[in-house]
């Protein structure tokens, strides 16, 4: 996206320890962040294993770590494979229809307003989160239109107290998940220090449409999965 150039100043990134917001990571360093702080959040998600990714990935660039547990949010987020032990995580391909039970309600808004408030109080140039294409069709949060207007939506709220030219940045959200798997090889992500399982197991299921979609990025991008998964055997 055009205005997806930010200062070279701090930027507040909300990441999980998944593929893409840790490539989104490396990418905030290597554009020239000068300060980068990682905003982990347990919001009671199954696979919270996910954020002790998160932790290492910013001792590796230097980045500040912060984990905030809000795990009691999950009994306002029923209805979700994520958040609700009554929900079964679908497996196989995503399709629309099972792609819906992974969807936790308003979970950009709630994640990027934390980023937003830490950035406004400490006088950070930018936020950052790392919504691709794949995502546009179930997850209405990572949709270009949302990204506009949640721009306009903090200018207004934090009008006199936030920093002259401060950008939402979101500059996956045109990209499929095999191109941010190309991007990061360029930029030498550790791929296998990264956690996309929905499962929150030892290991990646392999099974879940998580596992089924990092397995596709990998393949269609013809870049090694150094990924171990149950249903390799090993």
């Amino acid at each position: 996206m055009k205005n997806d150039r930010r200062p070279a100043g701090h930027v507040v990134a909300i990441a999980s320890g998944g593929l893409d917001s840790t490539t989104l990571a490396y990418w905030l360093k290597a554009d020239g962040a000068a300060q980068l702080t990682l905003l982990g959040v347990d919001y009671g998600q199954r696979h919270s294993v996910e954020l002790s990714y998160l932790e290492a990935t910013a001792k590796t660039l230097d980045a500040t770590y912060i984990r905030l547990d809000l795990s009691g949010a999950a009994a306002l987020l029923a209805g979700s494979a994520l958040t609700d032990a009554r929900v079964p995580v679908p497996p196989g391909h995503y399709t629309d229809v099972s792609m819906r039970a992974t969807v936790v309600a308003n979970r950009n808004p709630l994640l990027l307003d934390l980023a937003v408030a830490h950035a406004v109080s400490t006088g950070a140039d930018a936020v950052a989160f790392g919504a691709h294409a794949g995502d546009h069709t179930i997850y209405p949060d990572c949709r270009p239109v949302f990204v506009e207007a949640y721009r306009r939506m903090i200018t207004v709220a934090n009008e006199g107290f936030i920093a002259a030219g401060f950008q939402v940045l979101a500059p996956f959200i045109a990209m499929t998940k095999a191109e941010i798997v190309r991007l990061g090889t360029l930029l030498d992500v550790p791929f296998a220090n990264t956690w996309s399982c929905y499962q929150g197991g030892r290991r990646h299921c392999g099974r879940c449409g998580t596992c089924t979609e990092r397995k596709e990025a990998f393949a269609l991008a013809k870049v090694f999965d150094p990924t171990g998964y149950e249903t390799d055997g090993g």
